[in-house]
């Protein structure tokens, strides 16, 4: 088995919020620095396995924290994230703040950053491609489409890469329809992948054993979403 880099704890700033952030470095000089948002309940497993694969492929990974601490359960996570979200300004400063973090770490000043994210992380850098945040790319993976403010025209600087189920009933088929609208009339540069009979929450193997008929593994689309998202880092952000 090749060396693997170990994760490290980082505290960083959200106004008066303290949040913990979880770094996993490349062996290798980097080229690139990559923000990963999680699902509802913070980190997991499987996010940091994600965070270790694109370490593995030359990036410094720094996982968000969306809430200062860890929820305990899957529902003790939905008022965090409903509180987190109810005002846009604060969830777009909040999601902002882990890109500053991650840019001010030693060695990345300057590297050019993407943002991923899975299920409200998708979500999440979608928030942030509205907002206009300078990145190279965000790819949502799972993630909802709604939002209190929809992009304006010219805003969106980031490349757009959507990975989506299309039997996720969390984000129907007009939902996506009014996303792609948005996304045309904002002007942006968007890739939508979307595959047939898979749920929401399809890149996380323990998706089936949380027991709800909404979500589940699909080993193919995560494979497949995976290599997508690979494939467009090595033209937005060359090794």
């Amino acid at each position: 088995m090749p060396e693997r880099q170990t994760s490290e704890r980082i505290t960083y700033q959200d106004r008066d919020t303290t949040l913990t952030g979880t770094l996993i470095r490349p062996l290798a000089a980097p080229r690139g620095v990559i923000v990963l948002y999680p699902t509802i309940a913070n980190v997991s497993p499987n996010v940091i396995a994600k965070a270790q694969s694109l370490a593995d492929a030359g990036f410094v990974a720094f996982i968000a924290d969306f809430y200062g601490e860890q929820p305990e359960s899957f529902e003790a996570s939905r008022p965090l994230a409903q509180a987190l979200r109810a005002d846009v300004d604060h969830y777009r400063t909040r999601l902002a703040a882990a890109v500053t973090a991650a840019r001010a770490l030693p060695g990345c000043t300057g590297l050019p950053a993407a943002a991923i994210g899975f299920c409200m992380g998708g979500q999440a850098v979608l928030e942030l491609a509205r907002d206009g945040a300078d990145l190279a790319l965000v790819a949502s993976f799972h993630g909802l489409f709604d939002t209190a403010r929809p992009a304006q025209a010219g805003k969106i600087r980031a490349r757009i890469l959507i990975c989506h189920g299309d039997a996720d009933p969390m984000a129907p088929r007009e939902s996506v329809l009014g996303f792609w609208q948005e996304m045309d009339r904002a002007g942006a540069n968007w890739h939508f992948h979307s595959y047939a009979g898979v749920r929401h929450g399809f890149t996380d193997p323990e998706s089936d054993a949380r027991g709800m008929a909404a979500i589940g593994y699909n080993a193919s689309a995560d494979r497949q979403s995976w290599a997508a998202l690979t494939a467009l880092l090595d033209e937005v952000i060359p090794a």
